[in-house]
């Protein structure tokens, strides 16, 4: 694809991913209820879950020079043609917050090459935050942007987004039992300085969104029975990471950047660290 090909395609993409996020809202109402199915990852999907996927599935493969739309919610791609961008969704993020009404989100990459494929690849990602407002956060282009949606419209918040160099916020993953003990003394340290503040709310784009907004980090790390953590490299790894880096901050799965993790299958998985740089190098290292 040519260059201006690739725009039009990712204009399209944003623009439908947008689009789509108030009908997304509306159609939570009355899916709290869990399917009776599973995702490729083993975990139960709420009935919107499956709602919102087919949902994006019908719109984003319908975009003309899109080659490819998965999703970590399907077992394969939905294969398009024979050339153009491939689309990773995380239809609803925090799915399991359905219940008790908390935030939620919609995480999307845009990758040039066929998946699974290394976060390189990104051309633009993104999320929706179903919060108090819909906002959607997207990097392209070497930059981060904050929009508002409601209805039809995306209206521009901010047109650079960039971490604050002060860390405000953390917010760790995972049963503390299942910790590492070099990731828990970490966590200490982070924990003894009275300037940081706990925000963790057990929907991810909710936490990284705080980490984006106040500074800090954001950790799913590496489990002792789950060594390569519990995100989706495709889906949420590579997406969350693209954005953080473009907006001035780092991602880690403990020894290098997420970008540069070559995956093997669709749905792998890969520890998760997010934030300021200086956080991220001090975690880097604790985890030597």
């Amino acid at each position: 694809m040519t260059g201006r090909d690739t725009d039009r395609v990712v204009d399209e993409v944003i623009e439908t991913i947008a689009g789509s996020a108030t009908e997304i809202r509306q159609g939570l109402v009355g899916r709290r209820e869990d399917a009776d199915e599973e995702n490729p990852s083993g975990e139960t999907q709420a009935e919107a879950d499956v709602w919102a996927d087919d949902l994006l599935a019908d719109r984003l493969s319908s975009i003309d020079g899109v080659r490819q739309y998965a999703s970590e919610e399907r077992l394969e791609t939905i294969d398009c043609g024979d050339d153009g961008l491939s689309i990773g969704v995380d239809p609803l993020d925090g799915s399991s917050n359905l219940k008790s009404n908390n935030t939620m989100g919609t995480v999307f990459g845009v990758y040039d090459e066929p998946l699974p494929a290394p976060g390189t690849a990104l051309v633009a990602s993104g999320w929706i935050l179903y919060g108090p407002i819909t906002t959607m956060a997207c990097a392209r282009d070497g930059t981060v942007k904050k929009y508002e949606l409601s209805s039809d419209e995306r209206t521009l918040v901010d047109d650079d987004v960039t971490i604050p160099e002060d860390p405000l916020v953390y917010g760790f993953g995972g049963r503390v039992p299942d910790w590492l003990d070099e990731f828990e003394a970490y966590v200490r340290e982070i924990e003894s300085d009275s300037s940081h503040k706990l925000r963790y709310g057990g929907a991810m784009i909710g936490d990284v969104n705080q980490v984006l907004t106040y500074g800090g980090i954001f950790a799913y790390p590496a489990l002792e029975d789950a060594p390569r953590g519990k995100l989706r490299l495709q889906f949420e790894g590579n997406p969350i990471a693209y954005l953080i880096e473009t907006a001035g901050g780092s991602s880690s799965d403990g020894t290098r950047s997420i970008l540069e993790v070559e995956p093997d299958d669709l749905h792998d998985r890969v520890p998760l660290h997010v934030g300021n740089d200086e956080l991220i190098e001090r975690l880097e290292d604790a985890l030597e």
